[in-house]
């Protein structure tokens, strides 16, 4: 019997993986790997490990979520180390619960190894700390993709009235509907927001508005972004950093199939 790990490689820049996860990718024999994973990672692998691309985009999945789940059991059932590499953190909106609920059910021995998660990052390398204790003291990670059969406006409605900063995975395309759901439930129309494009990396891309305003001024901004909420996005003025740091070919160059 072989063994998985499900691996968090980070946000985008490849130095931000952990130890750890670093050591699951040069003992892998083969390594399944998403679509924001930093491809630069991939050189750290035996020279004798096999690649398998699972890639997810908004508009096609490459593999089905229950065919990676079969490939999972099915090599490690060969007797294969696997690492299953994903971007950000695994159990962040990364499917890595469903994969280790299937790998406990088949009895497959497995390891989680947490990841850096965008939701962190990004506003991070944006200059926006996710809690400050003159600005806010707690912090939701949501998705902008909801189940059916949930409730749209209860959902919306405890987060309005609930943590004070917001970090909205996949949720650019539904940005105008989020803005009104935020303050039809009672956020301010003044309360900040940044959009940070590809956090991170190289091409990283940050704009900042209002719940007022943002989904005009982010008209251009793209997936894959974080969406930040909340009054700690004011201190970006005071400790942008990142953009100020000299281009540097060491920085993540994020690679999409």
């Amino acid at each position: 019997m072989g063994k998985v790990y499900l691996v968090g490689a980070g946000p985008g820049d490849p130095d931000l993986i952990t130890v750890k996860g670093l050591k699951a990718i040069e003992q892998a024999d083969v390594i399944l790997y998403d679509r924001l994973v930093n491809k630069e990672l991939l050189n750290h692998a035996s020279p004798l490990a096999k690649f398998m691309y699972c890639g997810k985009d908004p508009n096609h999945h490459s593999l089905p979520q229950e065919d990676t789940n079969k490939m999972l059991v099915s090599l490690a059932k060969k007797g294969l180390t696997v690492t299953r590499l994903k971007g950000g953190d695994p159990f962040i909106f990364g499917r890595g619960g469903e994969e280790a609920e299937v790998l406990a059910e088949q009895h497959i021995p497995f390891e989680v190894v947490p990841g850096i998660t965008s939701g962190i990052a990004a506003p991070a390398y944006a200059g926006i700390p996710v809690t400050h204790r003159d600005y806010s003291s707690s912090v939701a990670f949501v998705t902008g993709v909801i189940n059916k059969g949930i409730d749209k406006d209860e959902y919306w409605k405890h987060l309005a009235l609930g943590p004070e900063t917001l970090c909205i995975y996949m949720g650019v395309k539904k940005l105008p509907e989020i803005c009104e759901l935020l303050t039809t439930n009672g956020r301010s129309v003044d309360t900040p927001v940044a959009l940070v494009h590809l956090g991170t990396s190289e091409h990283q891309k940050t704009v900042v508005g209002t719940l007022d305003n943002i989904v005009e001024i982010a008209k251009d901004i793209e997936n894959p972004a974080m969406i930040v909420v909340g009054e700690v996005v004011r201190l970006r003025d005071q400790i942008s950093w990142f953009e100020t740091l000299p281009v540097d070919e060491a920085v993540a160059k994020l690679t999409y199939q």
